[in-house]
């Protein structure tokens, strides 16, 4: 009898395969929103995995009340800053203002003009006739940067562009309280689900089998055992792209969805770190949260949490009470 393979693994949706362009993806932040004036994202650097021993207490669980395990992803999340503020109209860039107190080592990753000639004052909204005019913008945005050096994992930090939640007066005013101050995780995020948007780990280049999951040929098979039995028909005389070939495996932009935040605090209320560390990124030093399943990236990999797309009612309505980590 013939042995029966299987259809090739691997969405088309992903295409092309190719190493992602950055490590902090771009995010389409007007899909987004939130019910109060905040901020949709937050930079954090994935800690590693765990097991948390939590008491379950969602509604009609077959395990409510009980005490169970349950695998978990901490984050930390240093506070982040301002760095400078994006004012769009239709779609585009059309002016930026640039927050002159900014860190030290963020003057010596961007080059920081000697004069600072526009304000948050020139620029006026939508809706606000000028001169027989419409106003300049109609979305504001900000550019972050993270504050790494508090952790132990670099001093360089990483810069992200992140929307604003509420009307364009809210926004602005939000602005305008923020531009000189710490934002922190616990100012933007509470409870719920969250998305995490960051870059898988980076395996080279592989095969087809181990790229997209096909199975081993027979070993009297002629031009090699792991590779696809055909390249495609006799017309179309070419290999179309929906062949599984080798090439780029990993590094790729992703989005897990529904993450639920089962722990937010600080080390100084709540110490989480073992004793030895841990492992690849040592102990955390400030702002950390703990998220039920697992987070796209190796250790020290930079991730964007942001404001959960398309929430379901299965994640929003668990409740876990933390006990322990395991």
């Amino acid at each position: 009898m013939p042995k029966h393979g299987t259809t090739r693994h691997g969405s088309l949706q992903f295409y092309p395969r190719v190493r992602a362009k950055k490590i902090l993806p771009r995010v389409s932040w007007k899909a987004l929103n939130r019910e109060d004036v905040n901020l949709l994202g937050f930079i954090g650097y994935k800690v590693g995995m765990k097991s948390a021993f939590v008491k379950n207490s969602t509604p009609n669980s077959l395990t409510k009340g009980q005490r169970v395990t349950i695998p978990v992803t901490i984050i930390e999340c240093p506070t982040m800053k301002i760095f400078s503020v994006r004012f769009y109209k239709d779609g585009k860039v059309i002016g930026c203002v640039l927050n002159q107190n900014i860190d030290k080592e963020m003057k010596k990753k961007v080059k920081m003009p000697k004069v600072f000639n526009k304000k948050i004052e020139d620029f006026t909204p939508a809706g606000v006739p000028v001169e027989g005019k419409d106003g300049d913008y109609d979305d504001i945005r900000l550019i972050v940067y993270s504050q790494v050096k508090k952790t132990g994992i670099k001093k360089k930090p990483d810069m992200a562009e992140i929307g604003v939640s509420g009307k364009l007066d809210e926004k602005l005013e939000f602005v305008k309280n923020n531009l000189n101050k710490e934002i922190s995780i616990r100012d933007v995020f509470s409870e719920g689900v969250v998305d995490v948007r960051g870059v898988t780990i980076g395996k080279g280049n592989q095969g087809s089998m181990k790229r997209f999951g096909l199975e081993l040929r027979f070993h009297k098979s002629e031009k090699g055992q792991r590779g696809p039995g055909s390249g495609g028909p006799w017309h179309p005389a070419r290999v179309e792209y929906t062949q599984p070939m080798s090439g780029q495996m990993g590094f790729f932009t992703r989005t897990t969805f529904n993450h639920k935040i089962l722990l937010m605090g600080n080390v100084s209320d709540l110490d989480i770190n073992i004793k030895s560390g841990f492992r690849h990124f040592g102990k955390i030093k400030g702002d950390y949260i703990v998220l039920c399943g697992s987070v796209q990236g190796p250790k020290k990999r930079q991730v964007l949490i942001t404001n959960a797309l398309r929430p379901t009612v299965g994640q929003v309505k668990k409740k876990y009470e933390f006990m322990e980590l395991r």
